[in-house]
């Protein structure tokens, strides 16, 4: 006799969830399910029982059989991302931010970002993968980029595109706040 998995929810509950902008916690207020237990649902760690699927699916308001059926639902025609979805990093004194505004699965590829940098702080990075660029377009105020040998200011409504295979350094040298889009392209 052959031995029947159980069906796996991890892939639809994740895409689920994100296809509507719900971050973990939110899904776990909405169905009243624990945030680890649904990340170890989302990694297939673990298997819900039907109460919870039930639970789920109900948060999610759609049907049972589409969290059972292992399908990944089509991709909505426009995804949306909310503002308390995006994750961010900041430097270790708290000078610069980075708000990661590209899709997790292209990291290492493709990524792009808001970079706020401080009066006085700089963003330093070490060397990226030999052809690496990236493309730094300053919203607000001014920022002066160190790479490659040399250095440039770039002002509001200007782009600097410069290599990254070697260590380089976005400084915000003036008084105020700088924001800037930044985009990476790794070779």
């Amino acid at each position: 006799m052959e031995k029947l998995e159980p069906p796996r929810v991890g892939a639809t509950l994740q895409a689920l969830r994100q296809a509507q902008g719900l971050s973990l916690d939110e899904l776990s207020r909405r169905a009243g399910v624990s945030k680890s237990m649904l990340s170890q649902i989302e990694r297939n760690q673990a298997n819900p029982t039907v109460a919870v699927v039930w639970r789920l699916a109900n948060a999610l308001r759609v049907e049972l059989s589409e969290l059972l059926g292992g399908e990944r639902p089509a991709a909505p025609p426009i995804e949306l991302v909310g503002a308390h979805s995006t994750p961010s990093l900041s430097s270790p004194d708290g000078q610069c931010r980075l708000r990661i505004l590209g899709p997790i699965e292209l990291a290492g590829q493709f990524e792009w970002y808001e970079l706020t940098v401080q009066p006085g702080g700089a963003l330093e990075s070490e060397a990226h993968e030999p052809g690496s660029r990236e493309h730094l377009s300053v919203l607000v105020g001014e920022l002066e980029v160190t790479a490659a040998g040399g250095k440039q200011w770039v002002k509001t409504g200007e782009t600097a595109r410069y290599a990254v295979d070697g260590a380089h350094v976005i400084r915000n040298p003036g008084k105020k706040v700088a924001t800037a889009l930044l985009v990476v392209l790794h070779a």
